[in-house]
């Protein structure tokens, strides 16, 4: 542990885990003494990062969001605003100018987040949190801009109209086979009505919040505490019809970002809520993730932990990302013992991420940060390239870190 940790984790035990064997708990102590990753390395990863979405805005076309890229000839892919992922890039750039205080960056981040405004009136979506929230809320967190908080406020309006009293849940998709199909992906979600009730006073927000993460708490996870991807419901009795996992190796395997969805999404539930139960579940969930026979010894998780083809399966840098960030969160909720260890996982996936192995070189990989991300392995879309909300976790990762690390 770097010695900005140090005053937070006097005392403690490195890597204390009572379910791991003895020869476990001894390996990870052993890898947990090695681990550091200091501020100077926080400084130049985020440095990079601005230099490199410079990059990128200097030659991204207006009106459009960088989504990935194509894996035939290496060429950008981008995306319109009505695609889910369209609030990640606005949001970087705000996390961007919140490390940096780049002007450049703060009048890319208010363009780029101009362009999703339409969106406020899109009810045809489960992911106006993802697209608004993302952009609109640091745009509002960083400057108070109140007419950023007036576009949100019509947008929390918009998500809530998917909201079904007999299912408890917000719909996910209006397309294919399913009834009334809820993804985990939908937790993330929640933070947007959150706010909004904070923001109205309006308590209806809270009260959907609340339902639909009960409900999914109730039907979305297995014994062991990983999680299905979708849970169809009847409409008309709000009873699970199927349980699937449309982006995972199988129905009952346990799909990597899916995990860290969940896993995100009941530590933000815990904080607005200050409930119990939802921390409870987000410990379950990261013990599942972090004790798991099939998480890579860097941390950085393959697409799917039963994957056939372990460990030559590709890994989800999204997931990695993602699972940083969380545990970050996690470890100012929990005793000593899980602090210890959900920060030291923390560090240890900050130091991957941030290696040759994941983080592009300037100027390569379209300008985005982090490589070999995995969108949808069963349906060989976005497989081993760049993924926008990988970057927004992974700076988000980093300057969660980097507060941590002054407080102690």
């Amino acid at each position: 542990m770097n010695k900005y940790f140090l005053g937070m984790l006097a005392g403690l035990c490195l890597w204390g885990c009572g379910s791991t064997s003895k020869q476990q708990e001894n390996a990870g102590q052993e890898q947990a003494n090695t681990v550091t990753f200091s501020q100077a390395q926080v400084k130049e990863a985020l440095d990079f990062s601005v230099q490199q979405y410079l990059g990128m805005a200097k030659h991204l076309p207006d009106s459009i969001m960088p989504r990935t890229t194509n894996t035939k000839d290496g060429s950008l892919r981008t995306s319109g605003t009505s695609w889910w992922t369209s609030g990640f890039y606005p949001g970087t750039l705000w996390y961007l100018y919140e490390a940096s205080g780049n002007e450049q960056i703060k009048q890319e981040a208010i363009k780029r987040t101009a362009y999703i405004e339409k969106e406020k009136h899109n009810k045809g979506t489960h992911d106006l949190g993802f697209m608004l929230y993302c952009s609109f809320g640091n745009g509002y967190r960083l400057t108070d801009n109140e007419a950023y908080k007036e576009i949100m406020i019509t947008g929390a309006n918009s998500l809530s109209t998917r909201f079904d009293e007999t299912v408890g849940c917000i719909k996910s998709w209006d397309h294919g086979k399913w009834k009334f199909p809820v993804i985990i992906d939908n937790m993330m979600n929640l933070e947007f009505l959150f706010w909004a009730t904070k923001a109205t006073g309006d308590s209806s927000y809270y009260h959907t919040a609340v339902k639909h993460a009960d409900t999914t708490l109730k039907n979305h996870f297995r014994a062991d505490h990983s999680s299905y991807h979708v849970i169809d419901y009847d409409p008309e009795t709000g009873e699970v019809v199927q349980k699937k996992t449309h982006q995972g190796f199988s129905d009952e395997s346990a799909w990597a970002r899916g995990q860290m969805w969940g896993l995100y999404g009941y530590i933000l539930c815990y904080r607005e809520t200050q409930q119990p139960r939802y921390l409870d579940q987000a410990i379950h969930i990261a013990e599942f993730v972090l004790n798991h026979p099939n998480l890579p010894e860097d941390l950085v998780p393959y697409w799917d932990f039963n994957a056939v083809d372990i460990p030559k399966a590709s890994r989800d840098v999204s997931a990695g990302s993602l699972l940083c960030s969380a545990l970050l969160e996690l470890s100012q909720y929990v005793d000593t013992d899980k602090k210890t260890k959900y920060l030291e996982a923390a560090e240890q996936l900050l130091i991957s991420l941030s290696s040759d192995k994941y983080r592009a070189k300037l100027g390569e990989n379209n300008h985005f940060l982090l490589k070999y991300s995995v969108g949808s392995m069963p349906h060989n879309s976005e497989v081993d390239v760049p993924l926008t909300y990988a970057d927004y976790y992974y700076i988000e990762a980093l300057l969660r870190f980097q507060e941590l690390s002054r407080k102690s």
